[in-house]
């Protein structure tokens, strides 16, 4: 049992910033990653960043230098900084949480948040 609702997308001009958050609930937190994918329609959902649960992060080639992951465990929420979007950033951004055991893992999906990069 566990929860993650994103917020915070939106329309936004070329050039522009937004800032996602995710908001979990029923999870013990610090335990696990945490990544953000997209899907753009048309395309395949892929990944976007990622921040393991001592805080190293990976990026997609097409972000790195633009967006930046980051969580707060005390609030149980991971943020994606979005900065100098670009059309081509459009899709339903989610939310992703996992813990990986020997023989199985435990996942948990937001519902997604909409971003819009148009002018």
């Amino acid at each position: 049992q566990g929860q993650l609702v994103e917020s915070g997308g939106g329309l936004v001009q070329p050039g522009g910033s937004l800032r996602l958050s995710c908001a979990a609930s029923g999870l013990t937190f610090s335990n696990y990653a945490l990544s953000w994918y997209r899907q753009a329609p048309g395309k395949e959902r892929e990944l976007v960043a990622s921040i393991s649960s001592t805080g190293s992060t990976n990026y997609a080639d097409s972000v790195r230098g633009r967006f930046t992951i980051s969580r707060d465990n005390a609030k149980k929420t991971v943020y994606l900084q979005m900065n100098s979007l670009k059309p081509e950033d459009t899709g339903l951004y989610y939310c992703n949480a996992v813990r990986h055991f020997l023989l199985a893992k435990a996942e948990v999906w937001g519902q997604g948040t909409l971003v819009t990069v148009s002018s």
